[in-house]
């Protein structure tokens, strides 16, 4: 399939939750839905089985396609003449994302500046807000980074003519 095939699909599905990406997939028009819809099954099958997330808290925060090799033929023509036939292929690469893990980082924030800095922290109708103009990161939230929670998950597939090659990697 062509790059801009693959992203007119792409663009729909940019930014939603996996349950709704699914759900566009299967209701789409489009012939190139179906190795799209094969490629964020894998990776949620992945990011489960892997690193033991709820497919309902994953988000697909990066979704691109780039072009990929073209394999070029020749069609016998009339005459003893050829013409050229451009077979294009593309690289897609979707990111899920825990969002419950950013969830949890920022409720910590929020409990660090109620217990340890109460003159940035207002609450307003049961609102917390945070007043934080410093760009200084606390030594507790590099704590919280670095347990073994999966952070973000890139699935890469190259569709070439029938065959799929795939590859997951945790990227940290």
């Amino acid at each position: 399939m062509s790059a801009d095939k693959a992203r007119r699909i792409i663009d729909q599905i940019r930014w939603r939750s996996y349950e709704e990406t699914l759900m566009i997939l299967e209701l789409m028009p489009y012939r190139g839905c179906y190795p799209i819809f094969k490629l964020l099954y894998s990776a949620a099958a992945n990011a489960s089985h892997n690193k033991e997330l709820d497919k309902s808290n994953l988000k697909i925060t990066k979704a691109e396609v780039n072009e990929s090799s073209t394999m070029k033929k020749l069609k016998p023509r009339a005459r003893g003449r050829a013409y050229p036939i451009k077979r294009r292929t593309c690289n897609i690469t979707l990111e899920l994302t825990d969002i419950s893990f950013y969830a949890d980082l920022c409720k910590d924030i929020e409990d660090y500046y109620r217990d340890y800095r109460p003159e940035v922290f207002e609450k307003d109708d049961d609102y917390p807000i945070v007043y934080n103009t410093e760009l200084r990161i606390p030594t507790w939230i590099n704590r919280v980074k670095s347990k073994d929670k999966f952070k973000k998950i890139v699935s890469h597939y190259m569709h070439l003519s029938n065959r799929m090659c795939e590859e997951i990697w945790d990227k940290k």
